[in-house]
């Protein structure tokens, strides 16, 4: 039996996989089942290294992504397109899976078009209340959509299943005393983590920039800056952190691994993040109350769309990337804090909206659907 996996090409796509995969693993596979698992799809630095190691075999693609505004970028795709397809084609031909998961995403295209084509059963999970251009042509050639918000209402009722957004829990848990060793935490202040996502963290590092000295004085930062653009946004902290004292209290990273997501977030008293789906769902399931900074150049304007429902709910508040602006941001802060009843509601809140199991009910109707298959496949 095997299953192949295909997503987007970024964090918000694998890493609901890696989530699935591992419970297919620990949960739900019985133990003298044989299973292979592979991934077709597009790089994804951090990712793709995590699915190896739980065995995943990987095999990359050339995807070409299909923007709504004029880039260079999109001359070359036009190239990768047709590649990513015949390449997609072979591998699933040469592999002969007995299903294809798509996580959705201009990675997954090619991968579904042509599992279709070799009539290859396709399963599909959103995330985003506003699914992406991949899902809405995917969902036509799908046996069953996964859904991460209920709201979501573009698929037909008959083939969607409300489960939430599959989380990994290895970045759960996280003891509040290791994290002080981790990341030296002087733990005499209320612990910020800022996440930028896995894209357009700029607007958010350079406010935290314009107020950092103010900030530092009444807060500790983890700062997640993001890859793009560190050493430029951790040089510009340096200069501005002349005070050594305040300069204790500032965390830079250009990306949080499993271990260090899983004690920032244990030990952090408030989360400032993008709104991502995978985002929001893993903060909800640690509790923490959050701010949200919705992308406002993403895709179908999901992350706002994402951002509000979750706010609807009482697990955080929403600020509009036009209105995040240093003091009023820094008062804002200041302000909750000044209510621990709304921090706490807004935790409670927040847990109540996880669906921590999502991960487990997918693994649990793919490897079910598997075993009807090799069992009418006997009785033949």
């Amino acid at each position: 039996m095997k299953i192949v996996f295909t997503g987007g090409g970024s964090g918000g796509h694998i890493f609901p996989i890696l989530a699935i995969v591992r419970a297919i693993k620990k949960e739900v596979l019985p133990p003298t089942k044989n299973l292979g698992l592979y991934y077709i799809g597009p790089d994804d630095k951090h990712g793709l290294k995590l699915l190896r190691q739980e065995g995943v075999k990987i095999k990359k693609i050339f995807c070409g992504k299909i923007r709504r505004y004029f880039s260079l970028e999109n001359l070359l795709d036009l190239f990768k397109m047709p590649l990513g397809f015949i390449q997609s084609l072979f591998w699933l031909f040469f592999l002969a899976p007995d299903l294809v998961f798509s996580k959705g995403g201009f990675g997954s295209f090619p991968v579904a078009f042509m599992a279709n084509v070799l009539s290859i059963p396709i399963f599909l999970h959103e995330s985003d209340i506003e699914p992406g251009f991949a899902s809405k042509v995917e969902s036509k050639w799908v046996q069953e959509i996964f859904i991460s918000f209920a709201q979501t209402t573009f698929f037909p009722k008959d083939k969607r299943i409300v489960v939430g957004n599959p989380i990994r829990k290895e970045i759960l848990n996280g003891s509040k005393e290791k994290a002080k060793e981790v990341f030296n935490l002087q733990g005499s202040k209320p612990l910020i983590l800022i996440l930028g996502g896995s894209q357009g963290a700029q607007k958010i590092n350079e406010t935290i920039l314009e107020i950092l000295l103010e900030f530092l004085k009444d807060f500790e930062i983890i700062h997640q800056i993001g890859e793009k653009g560190f050493n430029q946004i951790k040089n510009e902290a340096e200069a501005i952190l002349f005070d050594k004292e305040l300069k204790k209290f500032y965390h830079p990273f250009a990306f949080l691994n499993e271990t260090f997501s899983k004690y920032a977030l244990g030990a952090s008293d408030l989360i400032v993040s993008r709104a991502g789906a995978g985002s929001i769902f893993e903060i909800a399931a640690s509790a923490k109350p959050v701010i949200l900074i919705p992308l406002t150049s993403a895709a179908q304007d999901h992350q706002r769309k994402n951002a509000y429902v979750f706010a609807e709910q009482g697990g955080g508040e929403v600020i509009e990337e036009i209105n995040f602006n240093p003091h009023f941001f820094l008062a804002k802060l200041k302000h909750l804090f000044s209510r621990p009843d709304i921090l706490e509601n807004m935790a409670e809140k927040s847990l109540n909206f996880a669906r921590p199991q999502a991960a487990k009910i997918i693994a649990s109707y793919l490897v079910a659907y598997l075993m009807e298959i090799k069992q009418n496949g006997k009785e033949k």
